[in-house]
């Protein structure tokens, strides 16, 4: 199943879950909490506050290696638009990738996540702990704080 036959199926429109795709092709489905959704919106305020020419997506889609993922958060430039538009999903991450933890996700998949961001072309992948906290990664490795948005807070909680 591609992308566009799983953004088109009736039967997956408005689930309450983050719909990914793997790399063989198969749904996956996250169910998502309303703390999820009200840090995300957080975070995507915040960021649009702190950084100008560009703007968050929130499940945003975007390909990767391994099939479609959404990171939870991104802030796309006003060049990123350019380039791509509303490409579905994008063929080419956004410059800054945020994903909320769960206590579902396991090291394994936040590390595989942050590695196909960078390899898709982010510049910074974010991660949001439980407790609000703030970590930063260049494709380098972990950060004190965004390289793009050094003022961006530490928590967000």
């Amino acid at each position: 199943m591609d992308w566009s036959e799983i953004i088109d199926n009736p039967h997956l429109q408005d689930l309450p879950f983050k719909i990914e795709q793997d790399r063989y092709g198969n749904v996956l489905m996250s169910p998502a909490s309303n703390w999820h959704g009200r840090i995300q919106n957080r975070i995507a305020r915040k960021l649009e506050a702190t950084l100008a020419g560009g703007e968050c997506i929130t499940e945003c889609s975007v390909q990767t290696p391994e099939g479609v993922k959404a990171p939870d958060v991104v802030w796309q430039s006003s060049s990123h638009y350019a380039r791509h538009g509303d490409a579905t999903p994008m063929p080419e991450a956004p410059e800054i990738c945020v994903e909320m933890l769960s206590p579902s996700n396991s090291a394994a998949e936040i590390e595989l996540k942050r590695r196909l961001y960078f390899d898709a072309g982010a510049r910074e992948v974010w991660l949001c702990h439980a407790d609000g906290r703030m970590e930063f990664f260049l494709p380098g490795g972990r950060a004190e704080r965004s390289a793009a948005a050094p003022e961006f807070p530490l928590s967000v909680a």
